[in-house]
């Protein structure tokens, strides 16, 4: 990403907050995974949309006061000793030059600085990145660093930027759009490299290797999430994530994964019988989703919200679900579709931000439709990447195969 990005980004969520107050971002650092092994690292997302560095222990503060605004980055002191484990770490001047941020200190100075900006200027309120999901479970060192202000500074006010953030990030540039269509370009090579691969017989998680060679192999260093390769009734589970049952020679096996470029996301979702030919009743089901997928992609426009794409989705899915004989009533629906069509998608591949929103240009999302039937081992999810444009939407993930004709032709000539 070019570093007048995240200048930009800076100077926006500087016009956010008051006068007279500190921005505090921190980029976090890896939790302990076992012994001496740590979890992989990966920044908070919201300390990155603002300084384009994946290091751990980063701090940024972005001060304004009587109108003037400031920008300061902490980092790590480099240990020759230690790099000859780790490896090198940044340098100041690297720093400077990828951020944008000409002024740098180490972060040992970090809690004496706060101490002397508080003690010389009228501060008045403290912005943090106060995100928090669950009640129970690890604190952010944002957490913790409120609770210190509370009880050294009682007179401060504690603010959460976390949802002002969040509202910029709905809204991609073109260069956040170029690298999630890179993401998605990658995520296609890897599969119809399962999709040339599979047979019965296999493990769940064999057929998931491919996928995971051939993304390597083509740019991404690592998946977007955790992917989900259910085939048979395990498709009906949701989030299923063991990849661990034999695949039999007429299941269907469904897909739902995704490559990251430059951090930013893919989430596509396809299914696929691993013989090659749908059943006449898998055919019915996957023709059902298809035509739920295709005609919510063609009414996403801008002013409209995602829980109206979702209730759209459904009756689509209620009138085709009667014609399937799974259901009689309107309401028997969520027995078999039980999750909402969309979310929005970036940085995070559930990505941050207001659901309440309406649409508007620029924003990327999920349309994703499914019938999940446990009873006869069939689970289907369709799921495309679309951008929000002035007269309706573009589907970036249009080139991944998806009708079944075209997936037979496909399995056929593999």
């Amino acid at each position: 990403m070019n570093k007048d990005f995240f200048v930009t980004n800076r100077k926006k969520v500087g016009g956010y907050i008051d006068n007279d107050s500190l921005l505090i971002l921190f980029s976090g650092q890896a939790p302990q995974k076992s012994a001496d092994e740590n979890y992989n690292y990966v920044p908070n997302m919201n300390f990155y949309y603002m300084t384009g560095l994946n290091r751990e222990k980063f701090i940024l503060i972005i001060s304004k006061y009587k109108g003037k605004v400031e920008e300061k980055i902490f980092i790590e002191k480099p240990n020759t000793d230690i790099e000859k484990w780790i490896g090198k770490r940044m340098r100041k001047e690297e720093v400077k030059e990828l951020s944008g941020i000409g002024n740098v200190m180490y972060i040992d100075d970090f809690e004496s600085y706060i101490t002397s900006i508080l003690m010389s200027k009228e501060i008045d309120n403290i912005y943090l990145d106060l995100e928090k999901r669950r009640w129970e479970g690890d604190v952010k060192e944002s957490l913790l660093l409120a609770s210190k202000f509370k009880n050294k500074y009682p007179f401060l006010n504690i603010e959460n930027i976390y949802h002002k953030i969040s509202d910029m990030r709905t809204i991609k540039s073109e260069e956040e759009i170029k690298n999630i269509k890179n993401a998605i370009n990658i995520t296609k090579i890897g599969i119809e490299n399962l999709m040339k691969n599979a047979k019965s017989g296999m493990f769940e998680y064999q057929l998931e290797a491919y996928f995971d060679f051939a993304i390597k192999t083509n740019g991404a260093k690592d998946y977007a999430f955790k992917t989900i390769a259910a085939s048979g009734n395990n498709a009906t589970v949701l989030h299923y994530e063991e990849n661990n049952s034999k695949i039999k020679e007429n299941d269907l096996i469904l897909f739902d994964l995704g490559a990251k470029y430059n951090y930013y996301s893919s989430d596509i979702s396809r299914t696929f019988p691993v013989n090659g030919i749908f059943t006449s009743r898998q055919r019915e089901v996957y023709e059902a989703v298809l035509k739920a997928e295709i005609e919510t992609i063609n009414k996403a426009k801008p002013g409209m919200t995602q829980k109206e794409l979702n209730e759209f989705t459904k009756r689509i899915l209620i009138e085709e679900a009667k014609k399937l004989g799974i259901i009689e009533k309107d309401e028997e629906i969520i027995k078999y579709y039980y999750h909402g069509v969309s979310h929005y998608m970036g940085l995070d591949t559930h990505d941050v931000g207001s659901y309440n929103k309406e649409l508007e240009v620029g924003m990327v999302i999920t349309i994703e439709p499914g019938l999940y039937i446990e009873d006869e081992g069939i689970g289907i999810r369709i799921e495309d990447n679309i951008l929000i444009t002035e007269n309706g939407c573009e589907n970036l993930s249009k080139d991944i195969i998806k009708t079944v004709e075209d997936i037979e032709e496909f399995m056929k000539n593999r």
